[in-house]
């Protein structure tokens, strides 16, 4: 007869608590997920069609959806997306992977799930375009749309300074000290800061464009009560608006003069 070990409380409870992180941040913990699947079938198809390193030979992932100036002008219009979930190597994956489940989990909850998931996708678009206007070298990376979500919770802290008062400050200047440390090292490693630089400001517009709007109410049940005055309902024109601004800004991207 087989026996298995106790699981202890501890490891109960760290299971249980991650659980319900997970539940809690849907978007976030399913795109890390979807990117480590992502990165798995990478790794795999360079083990066995290559030398086993990722986004080098046998790696058909990479090769098939990383951003590439020349095949995008082809008409692969499809790297405009693939590559936000294609990494270089396990420290890249790692970074990125850590740097969403950090910051991930404020936005899903001043955002929603909706909005979290279109403000990532679309501001990770609009760094690739960003990327493919300016930068001639392949690129691939979540880098993008990470500072795209991080300059969505920047526009909603500044929003809304005045109902979170001292904390929207301190977390403006951790932000703003944040964005400028990682685009100074992008400058001194081979690092794609034109993805970063329009990332963050695609997260910006994207947010602005489609963000929430809380206000404080009262009403005899409770004294102090925030709503959401532009709940994702509302909001869906301006989502399709937004999809559009995006397909304008990568066409535009296309025919850039300085990515040739």
């Amino acid at each position: 007869m087989n026996h298995h070990p106790p699981v202890e409380p501890a490891q109960r409870s760290t299971v249980a608590e991650f659980r319900k992180r997970v539940k809690r941040y849907p978007v976030t913990y399913g795109l890390i997920g979807f990117t480590a699947i992502i990165f798995l079938f990478q790794w795999l198809t360079a083990s066995i069609s290559g030398n086993g390193i990722v986004c080098g030979l046998g790696d058909l992932i990479c090769q098939i959806g990383a951003k590439d100036n020349q095949a995008i002008a082809n008409g692969q219009i499809w790297r405009f997306i693939l590559p936000i979930f294609i990494h270089i190597d396990s420290v890249h994956i790692l970074v990125n992977m850590y740097s969403l489940h950090a910051v991930g989990p404020s936005v899903e909850v001043f955002y929603g799930k909706e909005r979290i998931a279109l403000v990532y996708l679309l501001s990770g678009i609009i760094g690739i375009a960003f990327s493919l206007a300016f930068n001639p070298y392949p690129s691939a990376g979540a880098s993008g749309a990470i500072f795209g979500i991080v300059g969505a919770l920047a526009l909603f802290l500044f929003r809304h300074r005045v109902l979170f008062g001292s904390v929207a400050k301190h977390q403006l200047t951790r932000i703003a000290m944040v964005v400028l440390l990682n685009l100074v090292l992008g400058f001194s490693a081979m690092i794609d800061n034109w993805g970063h630089v329009g990332g963050l400001l695609g997260g910006i517009l994207i947010g602005w464009i489609i963000g929430p709007q809380w206000e404080r109410v009262q009403t005899l049940e409770q004294t102090h009560r925030v709503i959401d005055t532009k709940p994702w309902k509302s909001m869906r024109t301006n989502a399709l608006f937004a999809v559009g601004l995006v397909a304008l800004i990568c066409l535009a991207a296309m025919y850039s003069p300085f990515n040739r």
